[in-house]
């Protein structure tokens, strides 16, 4: 969680440096736009649903046969090279058709960058996929530390090539910065990869059990867990349509509302996924259902609160983070409003994340499959729809916002019905309690906006980032004494000393 909250903090440095560098150009726009393609498809086909799938496997693997688990991963270094390089050629040769079927931008200049730059990045595909199948391996050998400092060294080769190279090189800088980042991301966990007997040398030997059931796993993960990251890229294309400034604002909002979701979403996920498996094995209902509202209750306990400052101070986080340079007040009202939209949603998708990891759990991969195709249809038209109205760009955000919403309800409707026998009163007075608790933060940020208005100040200042960092501080102790004599936890109780599961 450290190391994550880290890397979060360093994204906010690079997007300041493109917001500084670049604005919100056009050619901001093209930046942002080209690089979500690959950083979703990375989602989609590599980091999160390979580590899914590979993880228990090669747990399995460390139990019996070390060796087995070793070939495994060479076995899958040659089904990348086999698949992700015909890819990346394919893709640059074709960068043109592929980005104005992906994009939408109406200038010809900015169509014509934009092939271009994704010829220099897409390539950055083949290295993060090898990086996240290093990263699995280490992680299933409890080796976290060493995979957690590849996103920081992507963010600072980004930063570094913009700092050094943008005036010669303009927006193409920061492809030369996400091409090192992505070698970096590989370089720094070879050492703790080697020395644990991996290698990166491929086995073109693809008829094997254990290949086919990762295969098998990844299949049905990838089609609904990465659901967000296809609304993401649907979101870009629509806002490329739209008025410059438009992606820009998309993608920085995203980098705000990714900061609490990834501490706080991502940590109980990746806490309670295993212990939850291992539940639904054992056939222990009654505590896959207490460690299901445990986890349920803990994302929504932290993130409600971090949706209500977004909701109330958004436009002012992003002021103090952004806005300088060649980022405009315009700029920051833009994305401060995208950010809103989001906001709304940041708690329905972590519910529907956790959820979604329940399903897992109980080898149900059906169920989320189907609320993803759901949030696809409800996201899809409310889009066309909102982003014809007043709202423009904030109408992307929104309508994610509502289809998972929905999404979540789904999910949580039905694994309620599967827990129907368990006696689960004590999660709705929880959840009472937790909108109690948050009443006073509403409060107290509604107040202080009114309060701190005749001191702040037009764009990124010092004055104005102590406030923030005041303000910051009584919300946190204001939820916390809440939390504490409402007698609501923000960690898991503590578990026996020899259950490692916790």
């Amino acid at each position: 969680m450290v190391l994550t909250a880290a890397s979060r903090l360093l994204g906010f440095v690079r997007i300041a440096v493109i917001g500084a560098v670049f604005g919100a150009s056009g050619s901001a726009d093209v930046l942002n736009a080209v690089f979500m393609i690959p950083n979703n498809l990375r989602k989609l086909l590599a980091e999160g649903a390979l580590s899914a799938a590979l993880i228990p496997e090669l747990a399995t693997q460390a139990g019996s046969d070390r060796a087995a688990g070793r070939d495994l991963v060479r076995r899958l270094v040659a089904v990348l090279l086999l698949f992700a390089v015909p890819l990346v050629a394919v893709a640059v040769l074709l960068a043109e058709p592929v980005t104005h079927a992906l994009l939408d931008f109406p200038e010809p200049w900015k169509m014509q960058d934009t092939a271009s730059l994704f010829r220099l990045v897409f390539p950055y595909i083949l290295l993060v996929s090898v990086s996240a199948l290093t990263m699995a391996a280490l992680n299933t050998d409890e080796v976290f530390g060493v995979p957690a400092l590849a996103p920081l060294l992507f963010s600072i080769c980004v930063i570094g090539a913009i700092l050094l190279w943008s005036n010669a090189l303009g927006p193409f800088a920061a492809g030369v910065g996400i091409l090192a980042g992505g070698v970096a991301g590989i370089v720094v966990q070879l050492p703790a990869f080697v020395q644990r007997g991996y290698s990166l040398a491929p086995l073109p030997q693809l008829r094997n059990a254990a290949l086919a059931r990762v295969g098998k796993q990844w299949l049905p993960v990838v089609a609904s867990s990465s659901i967000f990251a296809v609304a993401q890229q649907v979101a870009i294309i629509f806002a490329t349509g739209l008025e410059d400034g438009s992606a820009s604002a998309l993608s920085n909002a995203l980098v705000f509302w990714q900061l609490p979701f990834g501490i706080f979403s991502v940590s109980v996920v990746t806490a309670h996924f295993p212990r939850m498996s291992r539940l639904a094995a054992g056939g222990e209902r009654a505590p896959l259902a207490a460690t299901f509202g445990e986890g349920a209750g803990l994302i929504a306990a932290l993130l409600v609160p971090a949706a209500l400052f977004y909701l109330l101070l958004g436009e002012r986080a992003i002021q103090v983070a952004l806005e300088r340079g060649s980022f405009s007040s315009a700029g920051t009202v833009l994305a401060g409003r995208v950010l809103a939209g989001y906001a709304v949603g940041l708690v329905p998708v972590g519910l529907f994340t956790f959820a979604q990891r329940y399903f897992y759990a109980v080898r149900d991969y059906r169920t989320p499959f189907l609320t993803a195709v759901l949030v696809v249809v409800i996201d899809i038209p409310l889009s066309l729809v909102l982003k014809e109205t007043s709202l423009r760009v904030a109408g992307l955000s929104l309508a994610n916002s509502i289809a998972f919403a929905v999404g979540a309800v789904v999910l949580l409707l039905k694994a309620r019905a599967q827990l129907a026998d368990v006696r689960d009163r004590g999660r709705w007075l929880t959840t009472a309690r937790m909108l109690v608790a948050n009443a006073p933060l509403a409060g107290l940020l509604v107040v202080s906006r009114l309060v701190t208005a005749d001191w702040w100040q037009p764009a990124s200042t010092w004055r104005n980032a102590l406030l923030l960092a005041v303000i910051g501080l009584a919300a946190v102790a204001a939820v916390l004494f809440m939390y504490r004599k409402l007698h609501i936890d923000v960690l898991p109780a503590r578990s026996a000393p020899r259950d490692r599961t916790r």
